[in-house]
This record gives structure tokens, C-alpha cells and sequence, in this order.
């Protein structure tokens, strides 16, 4: 189901039921799993590793080389994982030594003109909107997603089930289960909406609401916050990712609306 109109070198490994529509270039250091379509104009280049029943649509170029300067031709890969789409002149940078891949999860949506830069993580089920900017090394977890017309800096990090604003600069990292919006970027809540459509039970809503209380609207610092919520609340998988996640965050993580420093 390859295009006469496509080039595609004999070298790369391309499994049964993939299209291949006209004038998309495929390099020899390819693997395309089964069921996935490849729309016309589209560029796939070496160190390609896509997954099966994906969606790339015109204009996209995968795996061309980081814009590093610190790259010195070493061999790294893109994986994009099964059911993933990316629409419309998406950018996917492959890795540097320092990490060896860029990786974007299962069943995420990538919209058009977005830039995933060297050695990000994206995990499974991530929404990219239109226009997005995300720079070197950055992490975003599962479920997260992120507003159009959106940047964030090298080494960034972001939550799970986290939901940033369209036109936001991220210059700090996200913690899991949040919103985040305004200018200068600030915590807005919880994802309570995201949350109740993946499953999580009032109970569990209002335990994360708490924690991020304490975080942010208990006048105390993040480390006498950690402390607090270490004291006083019961363990649980998702008190323990949060504190482990702003542990972990060497930049710090986003301020609470109307502080000092965002007023």
C-alpha cells in the first residue's frame, strides 16, 4: 500500500496494512508498525521507530537531526508509540547522547505545527494542542495536556493529568493533577473534570484538593507544606507522586495565584 509517488528506501522495515500516500520521503533506519497511514509530503527519516495504527498527517518530518549544537552525529531514534496521531507539520527532533531517543507515548494527539525538541518524554494518552513549543528534555506525563500557542523550557517538567491554558510560557514545572493559567503562568486548581472523566472518585478529588490547599492557599512555603502534608495526611499513590514530584523538581515548581512574586 506504498504510493508509486513515494520514496521509500527498500532498507526500512515497513509492516503489512501501513499507507504510504505520494511524495512522503521514508529513510532505510525506519520501522512502521502495521495499520498506521502516512499522509503525503511527509518526511520519516533514519532512527524512526513508529508503532502501530498511528496517524501522520502532511508536512510532518520525524527524526530529523536535534537543533543542538552539542550534536555531534551520534545514532539516537524518535519512538512514537501505537495509536498516536500527529496532524499537520509536526516537528519530532530525535535524541543526543545525553538520553539517546525522543520518546512520545501510546494514543497521543499532536496537533499541527507543534515542535517536540531532543530527548523529551511524552507519555501515553498526552494532547499537544496547535502551535506548541517544547524544548529540550522536557517530561510530561500521562493524560496531560497542553493549550495551544504554548511553550515550555528546556529540562521542564509536567504532571500527570495536568491542563495548561493555551499561550502559556512555562518556565517551571507542573505538578501532577493541576491546571494552570494566567501571566505570569499560576496554579488554578485542580483538574477535577479531567479527573471524574478518567475514573477518579470523589473521594480521591477531594483528597488531591487538599494537598494542593496546603501547597498553595495555607500561607506556607513548599518545604513547610511537604512537611504538613507528610504529618498530616494519610499516605496514598498520589500523595506520594505529588511530594515525590516537587522533591524531584530542581527549578521549583509553578507559584500560587496571587503571591507575592505573581502580583
Amino acid at each position: 500500500m506504498v504510493h508509486q509517488l513515494a520514496a521509500v528506501d527498500k532498507r526500512a522495515t515497513i509492516h503489512k496494512n501501513v499507507t504510504v500516500e505520494p511524495f512522503t520521503t521514508i529513510a532505510g533506519d525506519v520501522e512502521i508498525g502495521e495499520g498506521t497511514w502516512i499522509g503525503p509530503n511527509v518526511t520519516i527519516m533514519d532512527g524512526s521507530r513508529i508503532g502501530k495504527n498511528c496517524r501522520i498527517f502532511p508536512g510532518t518530518v520525524i527524526s530529523a537531526i536535534p537543533q543542538d549544537l552539542k550534536f555531534e552525529g551520534e545514532d539516537t531514534q524518535v519512538m512514537i508509540g501505537d495509536g498516536t496521531t500527529l496532524r499537520e507539520c509536526v516537528t519530532v527532533n530525535r535524541g543526543t547522547k545525553a538520553l539517546g531517543y525522543t520518546k512520545v507515548g501510546e494514543n497521543c494527539l499532536i496537533m499541527a505545527t507543534s515542535h517536540i525538541a531532543h530527548d523529551c518524554v511524552l507519555g501515553n494518552n498526552v494532547i499537544i494542542a496547535n502551535g506548541c513549543g517544547i524544548a529540550g528534555h522536557v517530561e510530561i506525563g500521562d493524560w496531560a495536556i497542553m493549550g495551544g500557542l504554548s511553550a515550555i523550557q528546556q529540562f521542564g517538567k509536567i504532571g500527570k493529568h495536568a491542563m495548561i491554558s493555551g499561550g502559556s510560557l512555562i518556565r517551571k514545572d507542573v505538578p501532577p493533577y493541576v491546571k494552570v493559567g494566567r501571566d505570569p503562568i499560576s496554579y488554578a486548581g485542580i483538574n477535577s473534570v479531567g479527573l471524574r472523566r478518567r475514573g477518579f472518585t470523589n473521594d480521591k478529588i477531594f483528597e488531591i484538593q487538599k494537598i494542593y490547599r496546603a501547597i498553595f492557599q495555607m500561607k506556607m512555603n513548599v518545604s513547610q507544606a511537604m512537611g504538613y502534608i507528610e504529618k498530616e495526611m494519610l499516605p496514598t499513590a498520589e500523595r506520594d507522586e505529588i511530594l515525590e514530584f516537587i522533591k524531584n523538581s530542581p527549578s521549583g515548581i509553578v507559584k500560587g495565584y496571587g503571591t507575592e512574586k505573581n502580583k
